[in-house]
This record gives C-alpha cells, sequence and structure tokens, in this order.
C-alpha cells in the first residue's frame, strides 16, 4: 500500500486509487498479516449449496465473521458444523472484492471442548427422538436362531475375532463380514453403506440376505466413538428391515445408534451372545424333552392299560348277553311260517277282486268315447285359415325386408361421406400438406430436430421437402473436425467465491 502512495504524483493533496488496486492492496496486507488464525465462536448461519462448499457466520456477542470450508475440506472434516455449536475454527484471513468484506477461509473445525460436543449431541437426540427413531413400536424382535449374521465391524481390530470365537462356542453360524472404519472421516459413510447394502441383498441370491446385523467397535472417547451419533448412521438403523443389535464400545459407552438399534449389546461380545443362544444347553434341553415325553408315553398307556382292565371286570361274561336275544329269536322263528301262509292268501284275495272289475265291454265303450273326441278335434282344423295368414304373414315380411334394405343403404352412405370428409381434413392437417406449402422437416438421427442446440449435436442431419428427403453434414461433426481442444483448467485455480 506504501507503494501506491508513493506513486501519487508530487502537489496532489491525495493520491488515486482505482477500486481493484486499493481492494487488491487491501487483500495483500490481510493475507500477510492473518495467514494462520484460530478463531473460537458460535456458528450461527449455515448454507450448504450445490457446489458442496459450506458457508457460516462465527460469531459471538458483539462481532460476526463470515467463514467459507471449500468442497475437499468439509468431506474431510470429523465433525461437521452445525447452527448453534461453540467450535474453534483453523484457517486464513482473505478478501471477498465483490462484496466489500473479509471472510476466513476454514481448514479445521472442531467443537470448543467436550461441554459443547455434547449440547450438540443432545440437540441431534432431541430432534431425532420428535420424528420417532427412538420409538419402542419400531424395534424388531431378534430372530432365536439366525441362519446368517451380518458384522458391520473393521476387519483388523479384535472385535471380530471376539465375535466370531463367541459364535463359535455358542452356536456356529454363517458370518458375512462388511468392513468398514470405525473412527475418524470415513466411519459414519462406510457404516451407513454397509447397513443399506446388506439390506439391499436379496435372499437366495449369490451373496445371501443376512438374518441379523452386529454393528460392532471397541470402547474409546467420545471422539473417537462419535460416527456412531451421525445422523446418516441413526437413519439407516432406524430404517434397517434386518433386526440390527448395536455392540458399539463399553457397557458405560452410549451412543444415537443404541437407541435407535433394536438391541443394545453391551459389548461386542454380548452382542454375539444375544444373537445365538447356546448349543450344548440346546441339546440338553432337547434330550431332558425327549425323556419327558417317553415318560409321559409310557405313564398314559400304563394308565390306560389299567383302566381297560378296571372296566373289563365290570362287564358281565359274553353267554349271558346272548341268552335273551338266542330266546327271542327262536320264538321268532317259529311265528314266521303261519305269518308267510296268511300273507299270501290276502294277496290272492286282492287279486281276484281287481280281475272282475276288468271287463271287456267296458274297454270297448272307453275306445268309442276316444275316437268320437279326436274327430271333433280334426273338423276343427281349417286349413283355408291356415293358408291365409301364411301368405298374410309373407307379405309383412317381404315389406319388413325392404324397409330394412333401403335404411342401410342409406346408413352405409352417410358414413362413407363422414368417412371421406375426415380423410380430406387428415390431409389438410397433415405435414405433408404443410411441405407443400414451402416448409420442411429437419431431423438428427432419425429425430426431429426443434432447436438448435439439438441440431448442433445430431451427427447426422437431413431435410424432408415435399418431394423428397436430402441429407447434410452434422454440425458436431464439423465442429470436431475445425475446433482445436481447448486447455484443460488449473485444478488449484479456485475461483471466485460465488
Amino acid at each position: 500500500m506504501s507503494d501506491l502512495i508513493d506513486s501519487a504524483q508530487p502537489g496532489e493533496n491525495a493520491p488515486e486509487f482505482s477500486v481493484s488496486d486499493l481492494s487488491g492492496a487491501i487483500k495483500r496486507m490481510i493475507e500477510g498479516e492473518f495467514a494462520h488464525v484460530r478463531v473460537r465462536g458460535e456458528i450461527g448461519r449455515v448454507s450448504r449449496p450445490r457446489s458442496g462448499h459450506i458457508y457460516l457466520d462465527l460469531k459471538d456477542d458483539r462481532a460476526v465473521l463470515a467463514g467459507i470450508i471449500w468442497k475437499g475440506v468439509s468431506s474431510r472434516l470429523a465433525v461437521q458444523p452445525e447452527e448453534g455449536m461453540e467450535v474453534v475454527a483453523t484457517g486464513r484471513l482473505t478478501t471477498f472484492a465483490g462484496q466489500s468484506r473479509y471472510q476466513i477461509v476454514i481448514e479445521d473445525i472442531k467443537p470448543a471442548g467436550m461441554g459443547a460436543l455434547m449440547a450438540m449431541l443432545e440437540k441431534r437426540k432431541e430432534t431425532l427422538a420428535a420424528e420417532g427413531l427412538f420409538a419402542p413400536e419400531r424395534k424388531q424382535p431378534i430372530p432365536y436362531l439366525p441362519g446368517i449374521i451380518g458384522v458391520v465391524t473393521s476387519p483388523s481390530g479384535a472385535v471380530i475375532r471376539d465375535i466370531l470365537h463367541r459364535l463359535r462356542d455358542r452356536f456356529p453360524r454363517k458370518v458375512l463380514i462388511w468392513p468398514v472404519a470405525v473412527q475418524g472421516e470415513k466411519c459414519a459413510p462406510e457404516v451407513t453403506r454397509a447397513i443399506n447394502g446388506l439390506n439391499a441383498l436379496t435372499t437366495g441370491g449369490a451373496i445371501p440376505r443376512p438374518d441379523l446385523l452386529i454393528v460392532a467397535r471397541g470402547g474409546g472417547s467420545v471422539e473417537d466413538l462419535w460416527c456412531f451419533n451421525e445422523e446418516s448412521v441413526v437413519r439407516a438403523t432406524a430404517a434397517s428391515e434386518i433386526p440390527l443389535i448395536s455392540a458399539v464400545g463399553h457397557e458405560t459407552d452410549t451412543t444415537l445408534i443404541d437407541l435407535a438399534a433394536d438391541t443394545r449389546a453391551p459389548t461386542p461380545t454380548a452382542a454375539a451372545e444375544l444373537a445365538v443362544p447356546v448349543r450344548l444347553e440346546l441339546l440338553a434341553w432337547l434330550d431332558d424333552q425327549d425323556a419327558r415325553l417317553s415318560h409321559a408315553l409310557s405313564a398314559g398307556i400304563s394308565n390306560r392299560q389299567q383302566r381297560l382292565r378296571d372296566l373289563s371286570r365290570a362287564l358281565p361274561r359274553p353267554a349271558t348277553l346272548l341268552e335273551t336275544p338266542g330266546q327271542r329269536l327262536d320264538l321268532l322263528s317259529d311265528r314266521l311260517p303261519a305269518a308267510l301262509s296268511r300273507l299270501v292268501q290276502q294277496r290272492k284275495l286282492q287279486l281276484s277282486e281287481n280281475a272282475g272289475v276288468l271287463r271287456p265291454g267296458l274297454l270297448r265303450q272307453a275306445l268309442e268315447t276316444e275316437k268320437s273326441r279326436l274327430s271333433s278335434l280334426t273338423a276343427r282344423l281349417n286349413i283355408g285359415a291356415l293358408q291365409r295368414d301364411i301368405k298374410l304373414k309373407s307379405k309383412d315380411k317381404a315389406a319388413l325386408s325392404a324397409r330394412f334394405s333401403d335404411a342401410a343403404a342409406r346408413q352405409v352412405e352417410r358414413l362413407r361421406d363422414q368417412l371421406e370428409g375426415l380423410d380430406r381434413l387428415r390431409e389438410t392437417l397433415g405435414y405433408r400438406a404443410t411441405l407443400k406449402r414451402g416448409y420442411a422437416v429437419v431431423r438428427g438421427d432419425g429425430q426431429v430436430v426443434m432447436t438448435k442446440q439439438a441440431a448442433t449435436k445430431a451427427q447426422a442431419l437431413e431435410i424432408e421437402f415435399s418431394d423428397g428427403v436430402m441429407p447434410l453434414d452434422a454440425p458436431a461433426a464439423s465442429a470436431r473436425k475445425l475446433t482445436k481442444p481447448r486447455n484443460k483448467p488449473d485444478p488449484s485455480d479456485q475461483g471466485s467465491l460465488f
């Protein structure tokens, strides 16, 4: 800035600066004096545009400082900034000439002490609880004996060895391990992808779908376990269709994933114990049940045999039971021949009486009566009247047929006229009639082109006139032949703020 003051011509009271010169001088001075600073304050407004950058305000009771976190830095932060959190931000001061303001470009941001971290945790816990993610009615029962168990943890730690060892001792099961980072910036997104990925597996596929999930990690500080408090992990846990056991930290450690999981285990080893029963205990229980069942069957058979013997002693002898029915049978057999003789005599008497009623004279009289009735009915039938009625009905039929033919012909003619009118309307409204008036249709790659941009991107163009189609060279192909490739932009150039 002193160079600009010295460059003023003598005799003038004050030097003249351009706006850009003055802004550049201020920028160099601020960046030179505050190349690396640490600022403590409360986060105010937080904005996350689609570019991936984060814009925020750091404030205290008397001042506000604008801040920006570039996209590459925000993806590496262990704790994402939230409104109301007290933090310590590390970065460098700079200016933005487009709005005449200064700001801090944040390179790292951390909560200002354990109190701020716990306050943010409580606020997030209240927000997620209000959405019902921790509600007891959302939790699913743990299957008694899962066939496949999915474990989300670090593949190189002692946790996975403890879980596998405990499962092998209690009841060996198939285990599907999804390796993830269990602390640091990669932990939350990897755990989220693991839970969603295991839920996306299909039953009977190349990789079988687990019946139970275990998310496990050993003990650590609040900062080490913080990724299991991230909102994405909690939401993925609550949305899991597979029952999930949370085994993060020791018994005294509590994270938000413990509240969203279907069951919380105090340690990873306890999670394995909750997942499967003890095989030897099951075998002993089965042996005990088998012995009890055999004893119950034997006792039931013995009791029924004794009951049958007791009832058999109260029954009378078989000979005594048959004495009375035998005597009744002898009596009835003695009475049967006399009853049959009386029945035959009665039937003979009824037959003689019925035969006396049937005399030939009565039959001839009935026959004559029927003949006379038939003759009277024949005389009433007039063939001439029937023939006249048939002729009259034939004339009526011919008249109706003629009327129907005339109506059908008129209707067909009317429909033919309507069809011809619609065909003429179609020819008038069709695009080929428009082509005859001097217009043309442009197609690119077989599709109708309606904008200049679409025509530029097409690989092949053709124009249809009323008398035929004429192909053209595509503008995109011509542009590739004539235009030189542009130089790639410098990735270190961060460009403007907006």
